[in-house]
């Protein structure tokens, strides 16, 4: 049982069925035993709170404790302890305790620099709020001083999140929360200095001046202080700062930027006046460290997108949504007969950005049909791409990337030596010699003078010499640099130990980095040995994740495949990503569904590779389940379009008998296939396998594997025309034991009498639904049966009921992300307004439409003219996403 102090005295069954409590009594008597979960509340404080205005009586509580005790049942004891009761429930169980603990936890993220991990934490702790903590006690002292103690929790937790945020970039969007949360707490200074960091990065300096001022005199004049040395700190640094918007910020660079000051202003000289420059040169010369400069250097917004991890060109169109936060489909099937590049030219159209594509030269091609694009149709954006040969756009500006000049090598050598051993001195000589036969290239460069961690200098000038001299007698064919910069590598990877060398060939399956978990488990390796590989700069480590520079990687994927083990170690590799998508499916159903998302989104990449070579060697086995495991994830997130070619190729291999064993598994292959642009051919040849193979997955008294696969069925039959297809097969899971399955059940077996007519019983079956998600603490699937509730409000004439359920379904769909989402709910909200609110739903519509062009949807203008009252006379159509119902 589930217990709510966060607002009035609530108590839900495991099936989300609310508890009936009583009165006011009772509620009071509860919510003072929840305070304290598990600990003594003395008899006589009880027996006051529940009558106030009385004597306390004995009695009377003891009547009111049996009553509680009778309406609670006996799987949560109230025990008499001493001189008072407790109740004895987990912690956990009663939203205030879960809130405490969510709230550090985020802190703690906080704190460690994890800024994505504690604003999920954080956003999952102010969820639980419903009103004012303790609504439902007296205004005791003590009840008042935990109240307060609990309302200064919320605050300082909204902070924690605001913090967050701002630290992700999102100062635009916290402006306005954060303008309320000033006008409630004039004296906190810590809001006041959150809405200045927010003003300012926003392109407000003035503005954020303006609210230290009006937070200096609210000080001065109700408590006769001067501002916080932190505060007056804030204030003179925006006075000193910069006053320009802050962009999008490329990669963090670990280490200063050594020889190319002057490279930087000629380039983005240049790409004032050019919409597209391309700096080539060969690997390892220093071009993506100076496009990074680069791009730090331009006032415009900047959207830096790493290419090197992307196999298939065919992709590109998806990877830059991604890194542009962009989802490439909502929550639900289909896209609206919407391709990915359709969704990035309107996102584009009129934004002014330099878009910064680094590591074209193995997708040139495809890279280079993208950028012609997108310049000939989004006329304020620019381009700025790193390849090792130029993309061959006309309008393309070529910028040669040289080696270091012998000065700045000398510097670079230097800097990166002392790094690693410290104080160190050399003769410039020497040091010129060795960065002479490294032919000035910067990566060769701090590559060698990482080995000075446990070499002397004279021995690595010795060793690098003998190495360069093997490599330069390799391919004439091959450009000298290059066999440069792999001799510069093969010779590092030579002094590895033979530990070391087997660990960093296998680690090249990795195509996102990984974590050390993963490491040593495809590896076969321990921590030890990553840091050694770290030590040497043949790994780097970001953000808990261990990575590898692509022109490495590169050597050790030839060194795997060498060994022999390529085959073990990918199937090694795509068992990791199955065991860790299967692990996280369950939790994207339950209240850590966020914390998960983030998890999952970080082996993005990992799992796309891993589906395609299982895809390629046809381990059909294989990828089957990587498909299924990843299939709630990739839609919640918004991404299965990036399985859909992996799948149709599946479906391919396997024909129309599902392997046995797998026919869910199956299912949702043909669903995934389904969603592409060959859909409706797909469809037609694989519905009726997969309907068999599903009804005897899910017909038998034990449940399916994979949920998701109901929904999915369902909308898809919908989609096609034809919901009581699947009807039957789903409401049938309605008495499942998995509370998820059950929910899910009641919202689809709702559809069944929504579509005979009768709302009275849709709306139940409905509800249940939402009572259902919602005590899980699963945000997605409460927000489609509050949609549906909202729908079937609005239909029946009760607009305030139908605009109170948008709006629960538009905070829950802000949580995932789910912006085009939010767009359809923001138009809904507005059609249930506009009779009574036209301005309101104005807004609701041009929040929208703005919405929707920020998401590369199809029809920001259709949108916009919505809240028009013309558009119908005129007699235009309106196109909007097909609802759910």
């Amino acid at each position: 049982m589930r217990f709510g102090i966060l607002g009035d005295t609530r108590a839900w069954c495991a099936d989300g069925t609310e508890v009936p409590l009583g009165g006011p009594a009772r509620r009071a008597l509860l919510a003072l035993l929840l305070s304290r979960p598990g600990e003594i509340v003395a008899a006589d404080r009880l027996a006051d709170e529940i009558d106030p205005d009385g004597a306390p009586s004995a009695h009377a509580l003891q009547s009111q404790v049996s009553r509680l005790r009778a309406v609670l049942g006996p799987e949560v004891p109230i025990e008499r302890a001493g001189t008072g009761y407790r109740i004895v429930v987990a912690p956990d169980d009663v939203d205030a305790s879960r809130f405490e603990r969510l709230a550090r936890e985020g802190r703690a993220a906080l704190r460690d620099d994890d800024a994505g991990r504690a604003v999920a934490l954080l956003r999952e702790a102010l969820g639980l709020w419903r009103g004012a903590a303790l609504a439902d006690l007296g205004e005791g002292e003590t009840v008042r001083a935990a109240a307060v103690r609990l309302e200064e929790l919320r605050l300082g937790a909204t902070e924690d999140r605001i913090e967050g945020e701002l630290r992700l970039g999102e100062h635009r969007a916290a402006v306005p929360e954060l303008r309320e949360l000033v006008g409630r707490h004039p004296l906190r200074e810590r809001a006041a200095g959150l809405l200045m960091r927010a003003l300012f990065a926003a392109g407000g300096p003035a503005e954020a001046l303006v609210v230290f001022e009006e937070t200096r005199r609210h000080l001065a004049d109700e408590l006769g202080a001067d501002p916080s040395a932190e505060l007056t700190a804030l204030h003179r640094e925006l006075l000193s700062a910069d006053p320009s918007p802050s962009p999008v910020a490329p990669p963090a660079q670990l280490t200063a930027f050594v020889g190319r000051e002057e490279d930087v202003a000629e380039v983005a000289g240049l790409l004032r006046v050019a919409r597209l420059v391309t700096l080539v040169g060969p690997g390892g010369v220093g071009k993506t460290r100076l496009s990074v400069e680069v791009a730090g250097a331009m006032a415009d917004e900047v959207c830096f997108v790493e290419l090197a991890p992307s196999r298939d060109g065919a992709g590109l169109p998806q990877t830059l949504l991604a890194a542009l936060g962009l989802r490439e489909n909502g929550l639900h099937l289909g896209g609206g007969g919407q391709t990915p590049l359709d969704r990035l030219i309107t996102a584009l159209s009129d934004r002014v950005l330099v878009l910064v594509l680094d590591n074209c030269e193995h997708v040139v091609e495809e890279a280079a049909a993208l950028t012609a694009r997108l310049l000939a149709t989004c006329p304020r954006l620019r381009v700025l791409a790193t390849s090792r040969e130029p993309l061959g756009v006309i309008g393309e500006h070529l910028r040669q990337v040289a080696p270091l000049d012998a000065e700045a090598a000398v510097r670079l050598f230097t800097d990166r030596a002392r790094a690693v051993r410290r104080g160190f001195t050399a003769d410039p000589e020497v040091v010129r010699r060795i960065c002479a036969a490294l032919d000035d290239l910067p990566l060769a460069i701090e590559l060698a003078a990482a080995r000075l961690r446990t070499l002397h200098l004279d021995d690595l000038a010795a060793r690098l010499d003998d190495r360069l001299g093997v490599a330069a007698r390799g391919s004439r064919g091959t450009d000298e640099r290059h066999r440069t910069l792999r001799s510069v590598v093969a010779w590092s990877w030579d002094l590895l130990p033979a530990a070391e060398q087997e660990a960093a060939r296998r680690f090249a399956v990795f195509a996102g980095g990984a974590t050390a978990e993963s490491a040593a488990l495809v590896c076969g390796t321990d921590a030890d040995t990553l840091e050694s590989l770290l030590d040497k700069s043949l790994l780097e480590l970001a953000g808990g994740r261990y990575r590898m520079l692509e022109t490495i990687r590169a050597y050790a994927a030839e060194r795997l495949d060498e060994s022999g083990e390529g085959e073990s170690v990918r199937r090694a590799h795509a068992r990791r990503l199955l065991d860790l998508t299967r692990s996280a499916d369950p939790h994207l159903r339950r209240p850590e569904q966020l914390e998960w998302l983030i998890v999952l989104a970080a082996e993005h990449g990992d799992l796309l590779a891993a589906v395609r070579w299982a895809v390629e060697v046809r381990e059909a086995e294989t990828a089957l389940d990587l498909i299924a495991a990843a299939t709630h994830y990739l839609w919640i997130r918004g991404a299965s379009a990036s399985i859909v070619p992996q799948a149709a190729t599946l479906l391919e291999v396997i024909g129309e008998e599902p392997p046995a064993g797998r026919g869910e598994e199956y299912a949702l292959a043909v669903l995934a296939a389904a969603s592409g642009a060959a859909g409706r051919w797909v469809w037609r040849r694989h519905r009726a396998p997969a309907e068999k193979a599903l009804t005897a997955a899910w017909s038998g008294d034990e449940p399916g594997r994979h949920p998701v696969v109901l929904l999915m069925w369902m909308m898809r039959n919908a989609g096609e025309g034809d919901p009581q297809g699947a009807f039957t097969l789903v409401a049938s899971q309605c008495d499942r034991a998995d509370p998820w399955v059950r929910a899910a059940a009641r919202y689809v077996s709702g559809f069944g009498p929504l579509g005979a007519g009768d709302t009275a019983e849709a709306e139940r079956v409905f509800a249940e639904a939402v009572a259902g998600f919602r005590s899980l603490g699963e945000r997605w699937g409460t927000a489609l049966a509050l949609d549906a509730l909202a729908g079937m409000a609005g239909a029946r004439g009760d607009r305030a009921a139908a605009i109170a359920l948008t709006d629960e379904a538009l905070a829950l769909t802000e949580s995932l992300g789910a912006l085009e989402d939010g767009a359809d709910l923001l138009v809904n909200r507005g059609d249930h307004l506009v009779a009574d609110d036209a301005v309101a739903a104005r807004a609701d519509y041009e929040k929208a439409a703005e919405a929707a062009g920020v998401m590369g949807a199809a029809t920001p203008e259709a949108l916009r003219a919505m809240g028009l009252p013309e558009p119908v006379a005129r007699g235009e159509r309106v196109v909007k996403r097909p609802r759910r119902d």
